[in-house]
């Protein structure tokens, strides 16, 4: 099982919005050399939106390449259309990835039984791990806890990245997978809720703010499922105004910005993102500052 600070990885582009390969080895070496237990590639962080379909699959081998099997690499390779999640899964897994994040489709809606089945055909159409995500602020549809339940019982779905930021619910899904005869992974992917859902029982947290901050979300990721509450508690406090401030404009625009300041990449973004605004530089750089990411 996957477990512990998983980084969504911001997808690397110089000022013109082309692809900064160079920049995402650099990233993906520093990660590991940082304690990073995971990276999601092209994800929402990854700016999935707005890469074609080309680039995404060269970023899914690029990346595959780059880690050498040093960590594993969850590829983001889902989409609103079933056949092309089902294109891009296939070519994930030729590529070498570890595993497939799958996003509740966006834009059009499925009832319950259409994500259900969504999920299923692609868990039948390739034989590589699923993890489903689940983020219902993005993608307006939501997954209930008992189709998660459901889904878990299919063989190669093996985990979810639960993005709603209610813990509540987090802790009555976690309840709910007890009774799923086969072990079954529950992630945080919600940076300020994620200490929580791990001290209950999460595996680990796909995280935005292990861009910046990759040593100090490893070692709370740690603490906390490891039962080390104080010393969880201690980090947590330390990176969260990094999970606060890192969005105050749109995912990834602060986290591509202070990546940006602090050195590791050229700020390059595409359209329809824009650039950080000048009125929050001081305030994401002062969390930089505070969670002791740059002096």
């Amino acid at each position: 099982m996957i477990k512990g600070s998983i980084v969504a990885i911001v997808t690397p582009m110089h000022a013109d919005g082309s692809l900064d390969y160079d920049s995402l080895n650099r990233l993906i070496d520093w990660h590991i050399a940082e304690g990073t237990d995971g990276i999601v590639i092209v994800g929402t962080t990854g700016e999935s939106a707005t890469v074609t379909v080309a680039e995404h699959c060269a970023l899914i081998k690029a990346c595959v390449d780059r880690v050498a099997g040093r960590i594993p690499v969850i590829a983001g390779s889902g989409g609103n259309s079933t056949a092309e999640a089902i294109v891009l899964t296939r070519y994930a897994k030729e590529a070498g990835a570890d595993a497939t994040l799958q996003v509740v489709p966006y834009y059009n809606r499925p009832t319950q039984e259409g994500m259900y089945q969504h999920f299923k055909a692609i868990a039948e159409a390739v034989d590589l791990p699923v993890i489903l995500y689940n983020v219902p602020g993005r993608t307006v549809a939501d997954m209930a806890n008992d189709t998660v339940v459901r889904l878990a019982a299919i063989e190669n779905i093996i985990g979810i990245k639960d993005a709603t930021g209610n813990i509540g619910r987090g802790l009555d899904l976690l309840r709910l997978l007890r009774a799923v005869p086969k072990e079954f992974a529950v992630y945080s992917g919600d940076d300020p809720t994620a200490m929580a859902l791990m001290l209950a029982g999460g595996k680990g947290n796909i995280s935005v703010t292990a861009n910046v901050a990759p040593r100090a979300m490893a070692e709370m990721c740690a603490a906390a499922m490891t039962g080390e509450i104080a010393r969880a508690i201690e980090i947590n406090d330390k990176v969260f105004p990094l999970h606060q401030k890192l969005f105050v404009e749109p995912n990834p625009v602060p986290a591509k910005w202070a990546l940006a300041e602090m050195g590791k990449m050229p700020a390059g973004i595409r359209l329809p993102l824009v650039p950080l605004a000048s009125e929050f530089h001081q305030t994401v750089r002062t969390a930089l500052v505070e969670a002791g990411v740059l002096a």
